[in-house]
């Protein structure tokens, strides 16, 4: 049985995209360990495979990454392992010291376009330290995935390396509906739940629900602008049209999901690493049931056409918006989002993940 060491810089607890990796991987013969690193409000963990979390003395910054990864190398130095599995950019560097010491078969996941996320937007000699990192491994690492053909596209032509495509798709479900911790009074549920961080068309859509007749905005998750909106809600007046409901477990998640009438993913075009991003959230909104609106960038924008289960954005400014979305709200995608959510699902990426790891 091989065994490989699955390494995340996040707390495990919310990674849908990992838990999936390391539980195909686990039900198909592999001994699995995943590592990340434990916060004082981690939620407990109950897996079907191993897990360890790292606590820190520093949790954000330069120093919470140098930190992580000398630890991370100690941790992996001193581990059996067959193969090592880097999550993203933040990871790769001893993982990929350790595939040179110890002659360890490497792959790398990348989620996204590490040096572009809209954090490094004004902080250029952070971005310049992690395209360096990138610049110097990638190229070298033989086995690769991202969840996206852009991205794969992006790498190819940036450092010929070759990027294999796995999406990042939920597990087939059987919908389950639960209630929401108020009174919705009737009124039409629009949908947000991801990341709360900036970028997201958060504030465009507290500036739309005003507009909006019966209905009010359901935002799911947390993140670093979460209390800037909360105080901008309450600023507006907005607190009976726009509901936070914190972070959810993703095993809880869903049956709230059904309960809304529009999934949306808005965010801008901050950049290459927004510009290329195919939330997952949107294939939750698929699977629940719900129509989807999304911006009008080239992943989001393929899956609401192609699949014919929502539209696009085409104005960014409150009203017209929310004209585009009083329309939405009236049309029926049942029988494309019966299709589609039995079409994108993991259980149809699974056999390309395989061949990546039996290969």
């Amino acid at each position: 049985m091989k065994k490989i060491i699955v390494t995340v810089t996040n707390d495990l607890s919310t990674d849908q995209r990992v838990h999936k990796v390391c539980t195909t991987l686990h039900n198909n013969g592999f001994k699995i360990l995943l590592i990340g690193r434990k916060f004082s409000n981690s939620l407990p963990l109950s897996r079907d495979y191993k897990t360890k979390r790292i606590s820190l003395l520093f949790n954000k910054g330069f120093l919470f990454y140098a930190e992580y990864n000398l630890r991370l190398f100690g941790v992996l130095f001193f581990k059996k392992k067959d193969i090592l599995l880097s999550n993203d950019l933040d990871t790769l560097l001893p993982n990929y010291l350790l595939h040179k010491i110890q002659q360890t078969k490497l792959v790398y996941d990348s989620h996204e376009l590490f040096p572009e996320i809209p954090e490094l937007i004004n902080k250029p000699s952070v971005k310049k330290f992690w395209n360096t990192i990138e610049k110097l491994i990638l190229p070298k690492i033989k086995n690769n995935y991202t969840v996206c053909k852009s991205i794969a596209n992006y790498y190819q032509d940036k450092y010929n390396s070759n990027f294999k495509t796995i999406l990042n798709l939920p597990t087939k479900k059987v919908i389950e509906k639960s209630e929401f911790p108020f009174d919705k009074k009737q009124q039409k549920v629009i949908l947000y739940q991801g990341a709360v961080n900036i970028g997201r068309g958060l504030e465009l859509m507290i500036d739309t629900i005003p507009y909006l007749k019966n209905c009010i905005l359901v935002i799911i998750g947390d993140g670093d602008v979460f209390l800037d909106l909360k105080k901008l809600v309450a600023i507006k007046k907005l607190e009976e049209k726009v509901y936070f409901l914190g972070k959810i477990p993703s095993q809880k998640l869903h049956h709230f999901t059904t309960l809304a009438d529009l999934g949306i993913s808005i965010e801008e075009d901050l950049g290459l690493n927004y510009k290329f991003a195919l939330p997952n959230k949107i294939f939750d909104y698929i699977q629940a049931e719900i129509p989807i609106l999304v911006s009008d960038l080239p992943e989001m924008k393929r899956i609401a056409i192609d699949y014919n289960v929502g539209e696009v954005v085409k104005s960014r400014k409150p009203k017209d918006l929310a004209n585009q979305i009083e329309k939405l709200l009236n049309k029926d995608f049942s029988t494309q989002l019966k299709n589609a959510k039995e079409e994108l699902i993991w259980e149809k990426q699974e056999e390309k993940l395989l061949q990546i790891f039996k290969n």
